[in-house]
């Protein structure tokens, strides 16, 4: 009876869990290809083989979670539910012991965006859950499906279906939930002032370097303003550059001051800003900066008064709002 009971707790939290931790991943997926990027990269783990693989082993992952969560709390397949969450979490042991022993990856990303860990707190959670799973092990005769085996079969392919769709679409797009400190309605001013509780504030380095210097204040100060975000050329979608010179074009007809910022060397796109003809110049800020404010390469955000009105992927570029 209290091992029945056990299994049945054991079954809803890591269900939970999984469906919670999958589904914030989820709606933003090229957040995890640049945590695996950094954890594949030589200064980590030294596995750079399988950096041009993070994407679609972030995908895998993220749509596994999610699933596995679902298939556990209908009963679908127990044995091969409940072994799979096993493995699932000895990768996130493995992956935050790293990150805890060696001060390595400092936010591992387990909840993405939403909510931030640090490696430490990461490590004992994955602990915990797995005496959660070994309790589910132990117990497997208790994990049956809810009220039918077609049900849970059917809700579990769905999942499945339903978490590629909305990969499609964020890869397409921009993540359908905006987790980070630069979302739409953000005061990026407010975002980088110190509070006084010794964090670092949720923007930082953040700059727009120029050979006149940073010009992020003046670009705050600005009643209407563009930002369009290629992050590092080499990466850059080619079709993406025409797309973003015409709204932008439209945007300086109609008073915007237009940034354009980028990690990759200022030189390099000079030759592209003849080939379009593009009304801006170019400033520096951090990579990091840079993909955590959109991700899109490139993209498009539109500020006012220092205040996020709207961002957009270079997809979207028809759909910007301008005023």
């Amino acid at each position: 009876m209290i091992l029945k009971l056990l299994t049945h707790v054991s079954r809803v939290l890591v269900g939970l869990l999984f469906i919670y931790s999958g589904f914030v991943k989820l709606v933003d997926p090229i957040g995890s290809q640049f945590k695996f990027e950094e954890y594949f990269s030589e200064s980590v783990l030294n596995i750079e083989f399988l950096i041009p693989f993070a994407l679609p082993f972030s995908i895998l992952l993220i749509v596994a979670e999610l699933a596995l969560g679902v298939m556990l709390l209908v009963g679908y397949k127990p044995k091969l539910t409940v072994w799979s969450l096993f493995g699932l979490n000895l990768i996130f042991l493995f992956l935050t012991w790293y990150s805890y022993t060696y001060n390595k990856v400092t936010d591992c990303g387990c909840f993405g965006d939403a909510i931030k860990l640090t490696p430490k707190e990461t490590f004992y959670k994955n602990i915990i859950f797995m005496v959660f799973i070994i309790i589910l092990i132990i117990g497997l005769k208790h994990v049956k499906s809810v009220i039918s085996s077609k049900f849970a079969l059917i809700t579990s392919m769905a999942s499945i279906v339903i978490s590629l769709l909305i990969v499609n679409h964020v890869l397409n797009h921009l993540p359908i939930i905006d987790f980070r400190a630069y979302s739409v309605g953000t005061d990026i001013a407010d975002g980088m002032e110190y509070k006084g509780d010794g964090e670092i504030p949720p923007i930082h380095d953040f700059m727009i370097e120029t050979d006149d210097g940073d010009q992020l204040e003046p670009m705050l100060a600005k009643e209407k303003a563009m930002l369009v975000i290629m992050y590092n050329f080499e990466k850059t979608e080619q079709k993406g550059i025409a797309a973003v010179a015409n709204v932008t074009k439209e945007a300086k007809n109609k008073g915007y001051e237009v940034y354009v910022l980028t990690a990759s060397y200022i030189e390099d796109l000079e030759a592209i800003q003849k080939e379009y003809n593009l009304p801006y110049s170019f400033g520096f800020c951090d990579e990091t900066a840079l993909k955590t404010a959109i991700r899109a390469n490139p993209g498009i955000i539109t500020v006012e008064k220092g205040i996020i009105v709207g961002k957009w992927n270079w997809t979207d570029a028809d759909d910007v709002v301008l005023k």
